[in-house]
């Protein structure tokens, strides 16, 4: 694609990285019947060709021609197009560049502004958001059911195994998981523990991801260099890698090492930080070879797998997981559309309600099409906006891992 930078653009950091991923599309299409948006309101503005376009527009001095910031809010991130373009194209760093481009062009409205603000100051705070979930899991049954609704109820934590291995591995607690499903890193350890991987927490908090997609630049890079340190004596210490449970968190501290390039003083930190995060679905792949664990146990289950964007478009992972289920004696139910997004997006659930329940409306039809009896994902935020409205279980895929391999002293 020619482009042609306005002169504001055209020295810039953005404008020229803006420039390098646009140039290789040649606006063919392919990405827009995998586009959720596009799928759901049929409008070419909401599909990354039309997007594309906008975002071209407005670099090149042009007045767009219609309203970017809204037509870029309604984008999940769920970089769907980037796995089908035959070109290679990274619509995602695109997006988080046009977005940035027009944060404050034109300014929102009030009550917007106050709700981003408000999500950015409780949700990466693991602590605040802790202390409101459970507020509200006290104060539920007094609540209105349009409200009651939103609020899940509380899980609990199995046990954490204590044993002394050689090997170690950091785990991601990131900010809501351990509130809202604290026994997802539990049971990680415990099956680590049966390949005699001793599994720490990291002692970090949110990745940054919420503020990176809400344009809060500096907030999003402080968040990352503060869960640099605060890991860094761990890795030192020989934890041989960072594990993600939640997919969403892992894409985005995959980028880590991308995304502080231009800081002297953490760019190579973050590429080896980057370098070791794994998601678990990686780390089991790797350590549950033949023999080293007897068969699993148990009636096999019929499960739908619902794998989360950032699992299979952000970290290229499609179909590692399911290998994993599938050897642990699940019988995975068809599954229609798997590449499209279930409406979570982080906060996209929050500030779209109306889109995102239409998402999730859609996928539970596919997810549901083959009558499973539960259905299990890979992230958080995917479990919990689709636990609100399923007829069956969610949960993550490790429990049920966990659950299935058998127990006792490690061959």
């Amino acid at each position: 694609m020619q482009i042609v930078l306005a002169e504001h653009f055209r020295d810039t950091d953005l404008g020229r990285e803006a420039e390098a991923v646009l140039r290789p599309c040649v606006q063919c299409g392919y990405c827009t019947p995998v586009c959720p948006t596009y799928r759901l309101v049929e409008d070419e503005w909401d599909g990354p060709r039309g997007r594309i376009h906008l975002i071209k527009q407005l670099l090149e001095g042009i007045e767009p021609s219609a309203n970017l910031q809204l037509h870029l809010d309604r984008c999940l991130t769920c970089r769907s197009c980037e796995t089908t373009c035959p070109e290679g194209v990274r619509y995602g760093r695109l997006l988080d560049i046009g977005r940035e481009l027009v944060k404050e062009s034109p300014p929102r409205p009030l009550r917007e502004r106050l709700a981003r603000r408000a999500l950015r100051a409780v949700l990466p705070y693991r602590y605040r958001f802790t202390a409101l979930l459970r507020i509200g899991q006290t104060m539920r049954r007094f609540l209105p059911e349009t409200l009651r609704s939103k609020i899940p109820d509380r899980r609990p934590a199995g046990a954490w195994p204590d044993r002394a291995h050689a090997r170690s591995m950091l785990v991601w607690q990131g900010c809501v998981q351990p509130a809202l499903a604290p026994d997802i890193n539990a049971a990680t350890a415990r099956v680590l523990d049966r390949f005699e991987i001793r599994l720490i927490p990291a002692k970090a908090g949110c990745c940054g991801a919420l503020s990176h997609h809400m344009t809060a630049t500096d907030e999003a890079l402080a968040f990352m260099r503060r869960n640099i340190d605060a890991c860094w004596p761990q890795i030192e210490a020989g934890a041989e890698a960072i594990v993600m449970t939640a997919s969403g968190c892992g894409a985005h501290v995959r980028d880590y090492g991308y995304l502080l390039r231009d800081d002297p003083q953490y760019r190579d930190k973050a590429k080896r930080f980057s370098e070791l995060t794994k998601d678990i679905a990686e780390v089991v792949t790797q350590e549950w070879k033949d023999g080293v664990l007897p068969a699993p146990t148990g009636a096999p289950r019929r499960i739908a797998f619902q794998s989360p964007c950032s699992l299979q478009h952000g970290q290229k992972l499609n179909g590692v997981v399911e290998k994993l289920l599938k050897r642990a004696g699940f019988r995975l139910a068809p599954v229609s559309y798997p590449f499209l997004c279930c409406g979570s997006a982080g906060s996209y659930s929050i500030l779209q309600p109306a889109l995102a329940e239409s998402l999730r409306e859609k996928k539970l039809e596919t997810l549901m099409g083959t009558r499973p009896s539960m259905i299990a994902t890979a992230n958080i935020g995917c479990l919990m906006h689709l636990a609100e409205a399923s007829p069956v279980p969610v949960r993550h895929w490790i429990e049920l891992l966990d659950e299935t391999l058998p127990a006792g002293d490690t061959p």
